[in-house]
């Protein structure tokens, strides 16, 4: 048996049990590997198997979640021990698809126990640097999801370095939601309605402003660039920011019904780069110096101006992969893709164990 202990069980969390329940036989077949939740934890609450979780309590748990409920509602639901506690003796593979920094130092206590990590949520990997060589030396979490959603993007990047490629330089549009924001004025919809729907579509984070500020980009900027092995301080990426400073600390609710006023600096720098002929595209260059975020004017020929919708695009221009860069392209945001990603890192976690 290959233990899952999961900790969040929101939009992400909810898909990827969902796909663990229905993969679990035909990996079972196909590999000999039995995917078992052993716990299930939520900001309230932990529901602990006896000693695994049943299929049956997975579904009672997607139901009180999908109802607005917390765990600290369900019979026998754990509310006054931590996750790490529950940890077995035998290897486990934690997996985290919260949007907290909370579990970082308790998720590298895990991988110096000699168990395995599996991520969604950036933010662990943005803390320290230290902290992500912690979490990150021998190969004992994988992250694909934090960057690409369910693209190969960070597998790819790793396979490059593991057989001694030099990166020089990355561009690449990493906000799946940034993109179908740009393609929604292009279409004609105010900057406000997009965001509203991008919100309601699941494309952003919990928060929107953790995208519209930039801060979902920089943190995959960061991740990028750390693994490249460039040693980038948690704090040193800077991203431009699409909302202005009055909105960054009034609530989601009062954020998204004042979205208007973010709009008039958006919609000029639209109308002028429409006026010269121009795509406005919110991107990430990477090299070994420098780490550039932000929202530009990019020629109609560009590669990254081809971009619709939801799609992220990443190029990688290498010493074996100069002339014609490596690129990858896909959708980069949704919460059924995000859970395949997730789900893919912990079969090839598992398979490895």
């Amino acid at each position: 048996m290959t233990p899952i202990i999961q900790l969040g069980i929101g939009g992400v969390g909810r898909a990827l049990a969902r796909q663990i329940v229905a993969v679990a036989p035909a990996i079972r077949r196909r590999y000999g590997i039995d995917l078992r939740y052993i716990a299930i934890a939520d900001s309230r609450g932990i529901i602990a198997g006896d000693p695994t979780v049943s299929e049956e309590q997975v579904h009672q748990i997607l139901a009180v979640k999908e109802a607005g409920h917390g765990l600290d509602s369900m019979t026998n639901a754990i509310t006054d021990r931590h996750w790490i506690e529950l940890l077995p003796a035998t290897i486990a593979i934690v997996v985290d698809v919260t949007a907290t920094s909370e579990h970082t130092a308790p998720l590298a206590a895990a991988v110096s126990a000699g168990h395995r990590v599996v991520l969604a949520n950036k933010r662990p990997l943005c803390d320290e640097y230290d902290l992500f060589t912690a979490l990150t030396e021998r190969g004992a979490t994988r992250y694909e999801a934090t960057v690409g959603a369910g693209l190969p993007v960070i597998g790819v990047l790793q396979g490059l370095l593991d057989t001694g490629d030099e990166v020089l330089r990355i561009e690449a549009a990493l906000s799946g939601t940034l993109g179908f924001l740009m393609s929604a004025l292009e279409e004609g919809s105010s900057f406000a309605e997009a965001v509203r729907k991008a919100h309601a579509l699941g494309y952003t984070e919990p928060d929107p402003r953790d995208d519209l500020s930039g801060a979902d980009v920089a943190r995959k900027a960061l991740i990028l660039a750390r693994t490249c092995g460039i040693p980038v301080p948690a704090d040193a990426v800077s991203a431009e920011s699409l909302f202005p400073p009055q909105l960054a600390t009034v609530s989601v609710a009062e954020f998204l019904q004042r979205l208007p006023e973010a709009e008039e600096s958006v919609m000029e720098r639209f109308a002028a780069a429409r006026a010269a002929g121009n795509v406005l595209r919110y991107i990430t260059r990477i090299t070994p110096d420098n780490i550039e975020v932000g929202l530009r004017e990019l020629p109609a020929d560009h590669p990254l101006a081809g971009l619709r919708g939801p799609d992220n695009m990443i190029s990688f221009t290498t010493r074996r992969y100069h002339d014609r860069p490596m690129v990858i392209r896909g959708p980069g945001a949704g919460v059924e893709v995000t859970a395949t990603g997730v789900l893919s890192d912990i079969i090839a976690t598992a398979r490895e164990l």
